[in-house]
């Protein structure tokens, strides 16, 4: 099982703030998890029909898309960062 925790925006549009799912095995990168996710339902779908500025940490730390899931026990998904 993974854990999956949304963030701002991603998880208002998702409905939930985490859960745990068991990925399957052709989901090995991040943008598959997106894609995956995506094809989960409207929340989910409405929440990731950019997947290009979502950003995603693995286990606490920043990873790009292209980034292999492997290992990963704690997936976090939020929108880009504004300054101020």
């Amino acid at each position: 099982m993974t854990k999956l925790i949304y963030f701002a925006w991603v998880r208002e549009r998702i409905g939930v703030a985490e859960e745990e799912i068991s990925l399957p095995a052709d989901v090995n990168d991040v943008a598959a998890l997106l894609s995956f996710l995506k094809a989960r339902g409207e929340g989910y779908e409405i929440a990731l029909q950019e997947p290009e500025v979502i950003r995603v940490a693995l286990d606490r730390v920043h990873a790009e898309h292209d980034a292999p899931l492997s290992g990963a026990r704690e997936i976090a998904l939020f929108p880009p960062m504004t300054g101020g």
